[in-house]
């Protein structure tokens, strides 16, 4: 029982095993290489569709990064190979229905496999479009910026809301620590940023559980500890990017979407911080700006979510604080990775902070301590009080 436990992260793929939660759980990716050199693992990863036309998708960053690798190691091995560049200059990538559609109308029909070389948002488009499509694909990751290379959600933009539905599991998953060493440093804070966040998001499952009656695997639960212990052990080292450091994060980034992947939800890695930051990114979007990435607004929102803990604790159920430490601490672990940690730091203005605070629970049906707060009447009295702390009165 619970035998992924035991294993090595690079062992885990294609695990099936009786957890004690009462389910029988099947981490359905075929292949992880995690490790210095892994881009050499990619044409033997992807031989089984040796047959058929490999799509490789990247924009022009990851081009540089590993794009331009990946296409001469397929196509050196004898693949059949199309490439697709998305040239966005100075903007940053928004998985769209513009981004969605190139991606599909690039997939010819004799397409077998898709390779996306990225992290966040080429990752997320080309899961989404194969799940759509029907095809496995591979992801080379070029930074530890985010934790979705193992989930099976696909977060996109549907006219200008940000929503995350169901995709599918990546075939397998290249790490490569010399890759990730060139990754810009704003993307290692955003990795960073998003494993901070596991800690509220970690609360926000126990209250679900305790105060809604929701589903919780406590496997699940310590791999997300695991993930936070391996990251923020050394997370001091992050801003001088110590080639350590960044594999522990881009591990405890893997381990926490084995979790998701096992449950077939975000809940051991998304939280009520998470709808801060899709809430903020969307009034980006709406604004015609670049949103700041994704795990740099979960990692700012992760202190703020914790105030709302502090702020409840005489009305929580038994236990649900002790997840939660104080926000000072957590505050204090982010600027030890050297990421944000105040939302004015990452121009979020007074208006969109406190309207996020009173609206984001509504961006994902799912049960937080946003939820919680407004069943029991004191939401927007909390959403003021937070505000005035952070912005003055």
């Amino acid at each position: 029982m619970n035998e992924i436990l035991n294993l090595n992260i690079n062992e885990m793929p294609q695990t099936q095993f009786d957890c004690s939660c009462g389910c029988r759980h099947n981490f359905s990716v075929h292949e992880m290489s995690i490790r210095k050199g892994a881009i050499q693992d990619l044409p033997g990863m992807a031989e089984p569709f040796r047959d058929g036309k490999i799509l490789v998708v990247f924009d022009s960053n990851t081009y540089q990064a590993a794009g331009k690798q990946a296409v001469e190691l397929l196509k050196g091995n004898g693949f059949n190979v199309k490439e697709l560049l998305f040239d966005t200059g100075d903007d940053i990538l928004i998985p769209d229905e513009k981004t969605l559609g190139r991606i599909l109308e690039e997939q010819d029909l004799d397409t077998s496999l898709m390779v996306a070389v990225g992290s966040g948002v080429i990752n997320d488009s080309v899961k989404f479009v194969t799940s759509r499509s029907g095809l496995p694909y591979i992801v080379v990751a070029t930074a530890p910026s985010m934790d979705g290379y193992l989930s099976d959600g696909a977060p996109i933009f549907s006219q200008g809301h940000k929503i995350s539905p169901v995709a599918h599991l990546t075939y397998g998953l290249i790490g490569d620590t010399d890759i990730l060493e060139t990754a810009p440093d704003d993307l290692i804070r955003a990795g960073f940023g998003d494993m901070v966040g596991k800690i509220t998001a970690i609360a926000d499952w126990d209250l679900a559980v305790k105060a809604n009656g929701d589903y919780r695997c406590d496997t699940c639960v310590e791999l997300t500890n695991r993930a936070m212990k391996v990251t923020f052990d050394s997370c001091d080292q992050l801003p001088a990017r110590d080639p350590k450091a960044l594999g522990d994060l881009l591990e405890g980034l893997t381990l926490t979407g084995v979790a998701m992947a096992l449950v077939n939800i975000s809940r051991p890695a998304s939280g009520a911080e998470h709808m801060l930051s899709h809430f903020w990114e969307m009034d980006s979007v709406e604004r015609g700006v670049n949103p700041n990435h994704h795990g740099i607004q979960v990692g700012v929102a992760t202190p703020v979510i914790a105030r709302f803990y502090e702020e409840l604790e005489d009305l929580l159920p038994e236990g649900v604080k002790d997840f939660c430490p104080p926000h000072e601490e957590i505050e204090a672990l982010l600027q030890r990775g050297g990421a944000p940690y105040r939302p004015q730091q990452i121009n979020i203005s007074r208006e969109l902070f406190h309207e996020s605070l009173l609206k984001g629970y509504k961006v994902r049906p799912r049960y937080s301590v946003l939820q919680f707060a407004k069943d029991k009447g004191v939401l927007e009295t909390i959403a003021g009080k937070i505000t005035a702390e952070l912005y003055g009165e």
